[in-house]
C-alpha cells in the first residue's frame, strides 16, 4: 500500500483520539519508516513495507495512548528523552519553571541543587546542560522514572554531575543545598482527566491527594525546615489562593507566582 493511502486510512481511524489526526498519522508513519516527515510528502506514491507494524501503531494511538509512549521519546526544551509507561510525559509548561530556576543559579552562582520527583529526569537535564558547574540530586519514589530518568542523564552525557537516588521528598538527600526545584503531582484525586492521560501516564505522578495541593505543601514545610534558600514549584491552576494563605500561615514572606502559556496560573518561587 502506498504512503498516500495508508496516510488517507490511519486519519481516519484517528479522527476521535486526536486533535490533528493527519498530523499524528504523518508522524507515526514518519516513525514506522525511519524517516522525515517531509518524505512522506515527497514519495507519497511509494509504497510501505509491513503495513500491519504502522496499522498496530495507529490502533494503539486510536486507543488514546499517548505518541510519545508509543514511540518511545519526547521532544522537551531543546532535547529528546526516553519516555515509557510508568514515567509521566514532560509539558511545555515545565519549560517555563527552568527557565525562572535558570534566571536563579544565573544570578546567584548556585552550584547545588534538588529535584524533587525526577520523572523523565526532563528538569535535571536541561539544567545540567545548561550549568557545565551544577551539582543535582534528584529524587524519586518509584523505579521506573528512576531507571527512564538514568537512562536520559546518561544519554545527554551529565551522569558525572547529576545523581539519582530513590528519597520521598528530601528524606534521603544529606546534602547541603541552595536551591529546590519540583514539578510535583498536584491534581485533586476527583478531578476528571482525558483518556489519554488518567487511562495512561502514572496516577503517583499525577494526584498530589485529595485536595491535590497536600504533597505541594509538604514540599514547602521540608524545604523551610532544611533551611534551603529557593524553593521553586509547578501547581495546578487553581491552587494559587490555597497556596498564599498556607504561605502566610506558616511565615513565609517572599514568593512571587507566575504563569503558563494559556495565562493560568502554574507555579511559585519561594525565597526563605
Amino acid at each position: 500500500m502506498t504512503i498516500k493511502k495508508l496516510l488517507t486510512q490511519a486519519e481516519q481511524k484517528l479522527q476521535t483520539s486526536c486533535d490533528r489526526p493527519r498530523f499524528e498519522a504523518e508522524l507515526l508513519l514518519a516513525y514506522h519508516l525511519k524517516k522525515e516527515r517531509t518524505y512522506l510528502h515527497a514519495f507519497d506514491d511509494a509504497e510501505v513495507e509491513n503495513v500491519e507494524a504502522f496499522e498496530a501503531l495507529v490502533e494503539r494511538r486510536a486507543k488514546n495512548e499517548p505518541y510519545e509512549y508509543i514511540v518511545g521519546e519526547a521532544s522537551f526544551y531543546d532535547i529528546e528523552l526516553n519516555v515509557e509507561a510508568g514515567v509521566l510525559i514532560p509539558r511545555p509548561e515545565t519549560e517555563i519553571l527552568i527557565d525562572l530556576v535558570a534566571e536563579i543559579i544565573e544570578r546567584d552562582n548556585i552550584t547545588s541543587i534538588a529535584e524533587i520527583g525526577v520523572g523523565s529526569g526532563a528538569i535535571s537535564v536541561v539544567l545540567a546542560r545548561k550549568f557545565p558547574n551544577l551539582n543535582i540530586i534528584a529524587t524519586d519514589i518509584c523505579d521506573t522514572p528512576i531507571k527512564v530518568a538514568t537512562s536520559n542523564i546518561e544519554k545527554y552525557k551529565v551522569a558525572d554531575r547529576v545523581r539519582v537516588i530513590k528519597s520521598s521528598i528530601l528524606d534521603e538527600v544529606k546534602e547541603a543545598l541552595e536551591l529546590v526545584v519540583s514539578n510535583p503531582p498536584y491534581i485533586a484525586e476527583d478531578f476528571i482527566l482525558e483518556s489519554n492521560v488518567v487511562d495512561y501516564e502514572p496516577k503517583e505522578a499525577l494526584f498530589g491527594g485529595v485536595v491535590g495541593d497536600e504533597l505541594l505543601k509538604q514540599i514547602v514545610l521540608d524545604v523551610q525546615k532544611r533551611g534551603i534558600k529557593y524553593l521553586a514549584c509547578e501547581m495546578g491552576y487553581d491552587q494559587k489562593e490555597p497556596m498564599i494563605l498556607f504561605f502566610n500561615k506558616i511565615g513565609v514572606k517572599s514568593y512571587t507566582f507566575y504563569k503558563d502559556l494559556a495565562n493560568f496560573d502554574r507555579g511559585f518561587v519561594i525565597t526563605f
